[in-house]
Parts: structure tokens; C-alpha cells; sequence
């Protein structure tokens, strides 16, 4: 046991960071299961097992962790994604592989894709953008590999980077709501065999004369 382990363990305190990790997952549980708007630091507090004084010592409010929590779930789904894009060079593999973060991203069990994809708070600026931002992060990762692949203008490969990054992102929510009659395999099978067999219609740019 390290020292910061058993210092906890006799005081009961927790180091800042170790106690910030707790108040988040306890969080996230509690705005997952009731939305934003239902969700009180009452309970959050409570699933953390911690007093609200100290709930409010790391977040000012609920908003602030609401929008700590959705900024760290986008960076999870990027940092996916920036995984499938580099885990190959295969364009086939790498149409597979960003299905797979999409579906693994939505398949976890603390279901924190919802704040990302189906949150309450949509119509507030500061969410608005977040949501809006991690989507066009997705779309223009995507869309990177598309121009250097073919070459094609800009705005053409932003269009279909969207379009990829839209159907992964569909077809996982789908899956993950009414999927259960097919596995997470077969349906990232599926859906990345569809995908291929549209973006493979795309002349590389090495077989343009």
C-alpha cells in the first residue's frame, strides 16, 4: 500500500484528484440515470457518499459539472477515434476500426456517450458548442484522411467525413437502444462493410491519370 493509499485509509480523505475522479463517476451515474434537469448536487453528493461542502469544494455548481463530465466523454470519443485513424493504413481496416470506436464508445457501461449524443442540456450555448465541436473534431478526422487518400477539394472531403462520422455515430445509438438481437461484432461488421462499399467508390489519388 503506497503512502497516499494508507494515509486515506486512516484520515478517511482522499487525495484531490482521487476525490475529483470520485465526484465525477458519481456524477456521471446520477446525470445518466435522472438527466440534467432532474439530477440534484443532493444526490450527487450522496452516490459519492461525501457531504455537499465538500461537493462544492471541486465544482461551483451543477452546471460546472455537467460540462466538466461532457468535455471529458468527448475527449474519450476523439481519443478513440484518433486510435482507429492511426491503428492502420489498411482504408478498409481504418473504415472498420472508426465503427468499432463508435460502438465501443456507446457500448460503456457508464453510458456516458449520452451527455455527448443525447444530452438534456442541448439547448444551452455552452453545450450546444461542446456537442457541436466534438461532432466537426470527428467529421474533419475522418475527412483528413480522405484528402490525403484522394486529393479531393476540401469541402468535399468535409461532406463525407460528416457522412461517415454520422452513420458510425447513428447506427451505434441504434444498436445500443434496440440492437440486442445482434452482437456488437456482427453489427460493426455490418455497418463497416455498408460504409466501405460507398467511400471504396472514391478514386485515390494514385488512380487519377
Amino acid at each position: 500500500m503506497s503512502p497516499i493509499d494508507d494515509s486515506a485509509r486512516r484520515t478517511g480523505r482522499l487525495p484531490r484528484t482521487a476525490r475529483r475522479r470520485q465526484l465525477l463517476d458519481a456524477a456521471l451515474a446520477v446525470f445518466v440515470a435522472q438527466g440534467y434537469h432532474a439530477a440534484a448536487m443532493d444526490d450527487i453528493a450522496e452516490k459519492a457518499g461525501v457531504s455537499k461542502p465538500v461537493l462544492y469544494q471541486h465544482f461551483p455548481g451543477k452546471r460546472e459539472l455537467y460540462l466538466a463530465l461532457l468535455d471529458e466523454s468527448a475527449e474519450s470519443l476523439l481519443a478513440a477515434l484518433r486510435g482507429a485513424m492511426a491503428s492502420t493504413t489498411d482504408n478498409k481496416a481504418r473504415v472498420k476500426a472508426t465503427v468499432r470506436a463508435y460502438y465501443g464508445f456507446v457500448s460503456d457501461d457508464t453510458g456516458a456517450f449520452r451527455l455527448v449524443f443525447e444530452s438534456d442540456l442541448i439547448g444551452e450555448p455552452e453545450v450546444r458548442e461542446r456537442v457541436d465541436s466534438v461532432g466537426r473534431k470527428c467529421a474533419d478526422m475522418i475527412a483528413g484522411v480522405i484528402a490525403e487518400d484522394t486529393g479531393l477539394p476540401e469541402a468535399e472531403c468535409r461532406l463525407l467525413g460528416a457522412g461517415l462520422a454520422g452513420v458510425a455515430q447513428v447506427t451505434a445509438r441504434s444498436w445500443t437502444t434496440n440492437g440486442e438481437s445482434i452482437g456488437r461484432d456482427d453489427a460493426i461488421e455490418l455497418v463497416s462493410s455498408l460504409m466501405w462499399r460507398g467511400i471504396k467508390g472514391v478514386p485515390l489519388r494514385h488512380d487519377h491519370p
